[in-house]
């Protein structure tokens, strides 16, 4: 602490040779100019005006052992009847030289001009129960107190008064939380009493008063919250082992899969190489033997049945390999066949094909059992309309549109009258319930002398956004390629 009045001006103060009034006038004339913390308001004292008891404000205390650029922390707990309401609270303090005020732990107010009172407006900060002060103050030299006082008023009930003076705790030296231990005000030193208001070397300060606005409680939102930012944390963890699990997951399914197409793959080989060359040997020998026994009919006739059912055999296995074959998952790969296979089914009759195909029908993944349940549904109703409509034409159309494949089937023959139609004629029943299996729908429209149409649709995969789309097309001239089959 700096030296307050220099030794001649406390003699002529003792001897009282000067009214009191000039003596006023002349302290505040050389007196240091009061200052405020940022957001104070400073009112001076009137000169007939000075701080005392009868202001609330207790003794000056500090603690054991005075020394310079020493920081003192002072504990002092109270406690507000349960039930109580703070109708106002108003703290007076000042420290020589400097302060920290803390309430419940937290930070409030700060002061670095011991000859002014700092009052604070606390009547937000207090409700009923227990309440921690905490006071840290620093000794820049000299001397060092501190004095504090803490009026509240509760309504009808008797006033509370909390003030500085031996109740008060020293609390930790060290760096913890020491403003809002509970703990700490029974578990430190008692400071000592250095007098009253007015004692030396303050016989003439505190001076001044600066008032800071009201202060308001923290509103701490629960996002702000420990066990809420906990609570996120945990989530954010969850959801990392949670991706960890799936990304290893979708790793190992990745793998399976690699490993299932190239079985696919071998066994459409091993099929083709293995089957496939027997049933071409024993077709060969069979037309070998027929036409070595020319002469004998029955026998003939017998190695004829043989040959077809081979040839049957034949394109059954063809069809096996394709499906087996995973190099052939692609929406393309499946228009190419099932034209190819529409044509070559049709050359028997007398049907003409038309094929309307999509331009630029992407290579996109077609998964196994959509394409090869979409295939047997398209063959079934090739087979309706050669076995049944007695048409000479015959539209088979693929196109894209809002992210689905389309399949038509359209012949011109008799139809058939829709609401006479039993559960099981023309397959109609084989035919939904495919289509049913894989997520597709099966729209058959048809009236008697107007033809038939038959239209399967089916969900194309993710990778097929952004596609171009295209209606189909019925005037049978752009992208159409015509086929007659073997009666025309």
């Amino acid at each position: 602490m700096q030296r307050r009045t220099a030794p001649w001006l406390r003699q002529f103060f003792s001897r009282g040779g000067i009214p009191g009034c000039v003596v006023l006038l002349g302290l505040l004339f050389f007196s240091p100019v009061l200052k405020a913390a940022p957001g104070e308001s400073v009112t001076s004292a009137p000169v007939d005006w000075v701080f005392e008891a009868t202001n609330h404000l207790g003794k000056w205390i500090w603690d054991t052992n005075t020394f310079d650029k020493q920081t003192v922390r002072f504990l002092r707990a109270f406690e507000i009847p349960p039930g109580a309401k703070v109708s106002r609270a108003i703290l007076h303090i000042t420290v020589d030289n400097g302060y920290t005020l803390f309430i419940d732990g937290d930070e409030i107010g700060r002061g670095s001009d011991w000859r002014t009172v700092t009052e604070y407006d606390v009547t937000q900060l207090l409700g009923p129960g227990r309440h921690i002060l905490g006071v840290e103050g620093f000794n820049d030299r000299l001397e060092g107190g501190f004095i504090f006082g803490l009026h509240i008023e509760m309504g009808l009930q008797e006033p509370l008064d909390v003030i500085s003076d031996n109740s008060w705790s020293v609390g930790p030296g060290d760096g913890r939380k020491w403003s809002g231990d509970k703990l700490a005000a029974a578990t430190e030193r008692t400071p000592i009493v250095i007098g009253p208001m007015h004692v030396r070397p303050w016989e003439i300060w505190p001076f001044g008063l600066a008032t800071v606005p009201p202060l308001h409680p923290v509103v701490v939102h629960f996002w702000q919250r420990g066990w809420f930012l906990l609570m996120l944390f945990g989530t954010a963890a969850a959801a990392l082992l949670f991706s960890l699990w799936l990304l290893t997951q979708l790793a190992a399914q990745a793998k399976a899969q690699k490993v299932l197409q190239v079985e696919r793959v071998r066994i459409a080989r091993d099929i083709h190489d293995d089957l496939g060359a027997q049933l071409t040997q024993l077709l060969l020998l069979g037309e070998v033997a027929q036409r070595e026994q020319a002469e004998n009919p029955p026998a003939q006739a017998q190695f004829s049945q043989i040959c077809d059912r081979a040839r049957e055999l034949a394109h059954a296995l063809d069809e096996v390999v394709w499906a087996v074959n995973a190099r052939r998952d692609t929406v393309r790969d499946f228009t190419s066949y099932v034209c190819k296979y529409a044509q070559n089914y049709l050359k028997t009759t007398t049907i003409r094909c038309r094929l309307d195909v999509e331009p630029e029908i992407p290579a996109t993944a077609f998964d196994l059992p959509v394409r090869r349940n979409l295939f047997l549904a398209v063959k079934e109703a090739l087979n309706n309309a050669a076995k049944h409509s007695q048409a000479d034409e015959l539209f088979l159309r693929i196109y894209r549109r809002e992210q689905k494949l389309s399949v038509a089937v359209e012949d011109n023959g008799r139809g058939f009258d829709m609401a006479q139609t039993g559960g099981e004629r023309n397959g109609l029943t084989n035919m939904a319930q495919r289509m049913a299996e894989i997520g597709g729908t099966c729209e058959v429209v048809s009236q008697p002398g107007g033809g038939c149409l038959v239209v399967f649709t089916v969900p194309l995969p993710a990778a097929g956004r952004g596609w171009f789309q295209r209606a189909p097309r019925d005037d049978g001239r752009a992208n159409n390629i015509e086929m007659s089959g073997s009666g025309t």
